[in-house]
């Protein structure tokens, strides 16, 4: 999500451009070609958007996800094996803004049907933890620097944290697949149905489940609870901003410690898929507790469920025993 990252990214991409073209005219052929599964191929770019395309695809659908399970995505790059998929699917389901090399690779491919769920719904500025609490000297000097990323990274990606938010993308891509895929449309149109409705019961539980706590204020490892704590009027405390892998300063640090004692703060929440250590480190040194608040970024076997539904169960869970939930 920096820039560092994102110029790699696009190295990367560029690199497997050139080496992928003769592979694509190699696989047109083969047992890989389009549409050899006689299904509906959907590329996702990673778990949330592969599960709503398999929610919403149901028996029509064959989904793959360029993002593994337990791999980190906002680090992912596109491989030439990736890119051939890329061209070969019906349609890719991405988010763009979250994985700069996805981003990259679905503009460059020839796929008909390109579903941005940054377009489905409207994304916020969360702003980065760590920049807002900086002197003003290098506030001011990294604006100067870096004004034109800042810009087009600045909004919060993590809608599917959001069930609300997610159900309106959840909307839009139904609508995408019944236009690319219009002989199986009524059955996309009951499964989008069937999800939104999950969904909104989602909000319900989590609505009447956070209503009465003794704290609103949470620490998470990186910013990826923006939309869930403005939905149900908590307040997130990042250690990093909204990139996972950025180092917190020993100021920031401090103030988290300060303000543990100030809000009732409990418990420092870390996720599965990146490391605990900075978040075991403030907890031990404000004397909190830890517990996982997972961003559901993938599903692996350290997971407290086996998909969307029941890890979000799992963390409202969470939430409730770090706010003291009446």
């Amino acid at each position: 999500m920096n820039v560092r990252r994102r110029l790699i990214s696009a190295t990367a991409v560029t690199a497997a451009t050139a080496l992928g073209l003769g592979a694509l005219s190699a696989c047109s052929s083969d047992s890989a070609a389009k549409g050899n599964t006689d299904k509906f191929d959907v590329v996702a770019s990673f778990y949330p958007m592969a599960f709503l395309a398999e929610q919403i695809g149901g028996d029509h659908a064959n989904v793959t996800s360029l993002t593994e399970p337990g791999q980190e995505p906002h680090d992912l790059e596109i491989s030439t094996k990736q890119r051939a998929q890329l061209e070969e699917a019906d349609a890719a389901l991405f988010l763009k803004g979250l994985q700069p090399a996805v981003d990259e690779a679905v503009s460059q491919t020839g796929i008909k049907t390109k579903i941005d769920a940054a377009t489905l719904t409207t994304l916020e500025d969360h702003g980065n933890t760590e920049h807002d609490h900086e002197g003003e000297g290098e506030k001011g000097h990294a604006e100067e620097k870096g004004h034109a990323e800042e810009e087009e990274h600045a909004r919060d990606p993590h809608v599917w944290l959001d069930p609300v938010k997610y159900a309106e993308v959840a909307e839009g891509v139904g609508k995408a697949f019944e236009k690319a895929d219009p002989d199986h449309a009524a059955d996309y149109k009951k499964n989008t149905a069937a999800l939104v409705k999950k969904l909104n019961d989602l909000n319900g539980e989590f609505e009447s489940g956070l209503k009465n706590t003794k704290t609103k204020v949470f620490f998470t490892n990186h910013a990826a609870f923006g939309y869930l704590a403005e939905r149900y009027g908590l307040t997130q405390e990042a250690i990093s901003g909204l990139d996972p892998e950025s180092e917190p300063s020993a100021a920031r640090m401090k103030e988290l410690q300060q303000e543990a004692k100030a809000d009732g703060v409990t418990t420092v929440f870390y996720e599965t898929l990146v490391s605990d250590k900075t978040a075991k480190t403030l907890a031990r040194d404000a004397k909190l507790k830890t517990d996982v608040l997972d961003p559901l970024e993938g599903i692996t076997d350290k997971s407290r469920g086996d998909d969307y539904f029941q890890v979000m169960e799992a963390n409202l869970k969470a939430l409730q025993a770090a706010l003291g939930a009446k």
